[in-house]
């Protein structure tokens, strides 16, 4: 099964595009953000797993990247 929700890299000025159903809902900064575009979309964000892949694909790191530098290795 695909994943409904796509969530892209950072972009370079900060913030990660997601779509859900091919229907873009903005442009997320944090995970708040990220929260109410899934309630937008008729899903309840407490009853969500941030980490369900059938549900959630998460393209350039997980929900704790939300920036380019976020991405960045330490070291």
């Amino acid at each position: 099964m695909a994943a409904r929700v796509v969530v892209h890299p950072p972009s370079p000025t900060g913030g990660r595009r997601v779509h859900a159903d091919s229907v873009v809902l903005g442009v997320a900064y944090g995970i708040a953000d990220f929260l109410e575009f899934l309630r937008r979309a008729g899903l309840d964000p407490d009853d969500v797993d941030l980490g369900d892949t059938s549900l959630i694909e998460w393209r350039g790191g997980g929900p704790g990247v939300w920036s380019p530098d976020d991405a960045a290795p330490v070291g």
